[in-house]
C-alpha cells in the first residue's frame, strides 16, 4: 500500500490519512546479529489515521528530564541542574521551585525522573531521582519531600534511597520512576557505563544496572524475589540492565516494562518480570562504540531474558508512556517512547507481547525527546533535551 501524506505546518500540525508496511528504520544495523523470533526489531511501520496535531507550549525550559501530569491538569517538569519547575497547558512556566537537594549534573546526571504520590491532592508529595555527590563518587539516588502550599518550593526533602556503590563517574544512572498499584516505587539504575562497573549489572549485591522495588520510606517491599537470599540486596526486583530510562505500566494487563540504552544498537524493550535477568553484559545486540564485539558475541543465552523489542541502530531511548486516553481510540494500549539520538517518538503497538507495529512522530521536529507523559485531559506531552514541551492530541 503506498503512503499518503497531507502535511500543514500551519501551527506546527501535521495530519497523517494512512498508513505504511515497510519498517519504519531503513539504515544499516551496525551487526549482522539474528533476531531471536520475527518481529523483534524492524516490525512493520504503521500510520496513525486518526488526524491528529502537535504545538510547542514552551521553548523556555533548561535541559527539562522528567515530566508528570498533576491533578489539575498542570505539569510538574525537572530539570537536569536540579530545578523543578511546574507549567501550565497554555505554556507558562513556574519560577524554579528551591528545597530540593544538591545534584551533581555533570554528564548524564542531574535532577531526573519524577513522580507524585497517588494521594497528592491530600499530602502534595513528590518523589525524584538524582544523582548525589558522595564519599567515593556519586550515586544514584531518590528523594521525597512536599510541595508547599504556594508551591515554592520542597519542604522536608528527604534522601529515602541511595544505589550503591558509589561510582566516580557521571554516566548511566537510569532515573526513572513509577509508582504500582500498591503504592511502592519502582526506580531505574544504570551500570555505570565504565568497564569497571559494567559486571556489576550481574551482581545481586550490587544495586547498578537493576530495576529497585522500595516503599516510600526507601525499604525493599516485602516479598522482593531476592528478599532472604544470602548476599543478594533486598530491594532488587530485576537485573542484567544496562541504563534503564524508561519505565511503565501497560493500562490493562498492570505489566511493568522499561526500556534501556544498548552500547552502538541493541537498544530494548523489555516486559519486567520479578527475579529475572535481562542478560547485560552477557548477552546484547548491540557492539562497542569502537566498533569491537562485546564479550562472548551471543544473544541468547539459557536463563536470561530477551528483550520484547530492539532497535539497531540505535534510538537511545528514554521517558515512556502507554496510552490509555479516548482521544484518539487506534492508539490505546500503544507504547509511546521519547528518543534522543533518533530525535522522534516511537508509537509502538504491542500485541501478545510482541512489537506488531512501529511509527515514528514528530521526527520533523530534530528534537531530542527525552520523556513523554499522558496528561489528564487524554493528550500526549513530550519534553525535549533543547528545552521545549509539546502537546499532541486530536485535531
Amino acid at each position: 500500500m503506498k503512503k499518503v501524506a497531507l502535511v500543514s505546518f500551519l501551527f506546527s500540525t501535521i495530519t497523517y490519512v494512512s498508513y505504511a508496511q515497510a519498517p519504519v528504520e531503513t539504515k544499516a544495523p551496525n551487526s549482522a546479529y539474528k533476531p531471536a523470533f520475527a518481529g523483534q526489531t524492524r516490525a512493520n511501520g504503521i500510520k496513525t489515521k486518526t488526524a491528529f496535531g502537535f504545538k510547542v507550549l514552551t521553548e523556555k525550559l533548561t535541559s527539562p528530564w522528567g515530566v508528570n501530569s498533576l491533578p489539575d491538569g498542570r505539569l510538574i517538569i525537572t530539570e537536569k541542574a536540579g530545578n523543578l519547575r511546574i507549567a501550565k497547558t497554555s505554556g507558562e512556566l513556574s519560577k524554579p521551585i528551591t528545597g530540593l537537594p544538591a545534584v551533581n549534573s555533570d554528564g548524564q546526571g542531574g535532577l531526573l525522573g519524577i513522580t507524585i504520590d497517588p494521594a497528592f491532592e491530600k499530602n502534595r508529595m513528590v518523589y525524584v531521582v538524582f544523582s548525589e555527590n558522595v564519599e567515593g563518587g556519586t550515586h544514584t539516588s531518590v528523594a521525597k519531600g512536599k510541595l508547599s502550599a504556594d508551591e515554592s518550593k520542597i519542604e522536608g526533602a528527604t534522601v529515602i534511597y541511595r544505589a550503591t556503590p558509589a561510582h566516580k563517574g557521571t554516566l548511566h544512572y537510569g532515573g526513572r520512576i513509577v509508582f504500582d498499584k500498591s503504592g511502592n516505587l519502582f526506580i531505574s539504575t544504570g551500570e555505570r557505563s565504565d568497564m569497571v562497573t559494567r559486571p556489576q549489572a550481574q551482581a545481586l549485591n550490587s544495586s547498578l544496572g537493576k530495576v529497585i522495588h522500595i516503599t516510600t520510606d526507601g525499604k525493599p517491599v516485602a516479598g522482593n524475589p531476592f528478599e532472604g537470599k544470602e548476599g543478594a540486596k533486598p530491594e532488587l526486583y530485576s537485573y542484567g540492565h544496562r541504563n534503564v530510562q524508561g519505565l511503565a505500566f501497560h493500562p490493562t494487563t498492570g505489566e511493568l516494562y522499561s526500556n534501556e540504552f544498548g552500547p552502538r544498537g541493541g537498544d530494548e524493550i523489555n516486559h519486567v518480570r520479578a527475579g529475572k535477568n535481562y542478560g547485560w553484559p552477557t548477552i546484547t545486540y548491540g557492539i562497542e562504540y569502537s566498533g569491537k564485539t562485546i564479550g562472548d558475541v551471543i544473544q541468547q543465552k539459557e536463563g536470561m531474558e530477551q528483550p520484547v523489542y530492539y532497535w539497531d541502530p540505535s534510538v537511545s531511548p528514554s521517558g515512556m508512556t502507554f496510552y490509555s486516553g479516548d482521544l484518539i481510540p487506534e492508539w490505546k494500549n500503544n507504547l509511546f517512547v521519547g528518543c534522543l539520538s533518533g530525535m522522534h517518538i516511537a508509537r509502538l503497538v504491542i500485541e501478545n507481547d510482541k512489537v506488531v507495529g512501529e511509527e515514528r512522530l514528530l521526527s520533523e521536529e530534530y528534537q531530542r525527546f527525552r520523556d513523554v507523559t499522558q496528561g489528564k485531559d487524554g493528550a500526549l506531552y513530550a519534553i525535549t533535551d533543547q528545552g521545549r514541551l509539546y502537546r499532541i492530541a486530536k485535531k
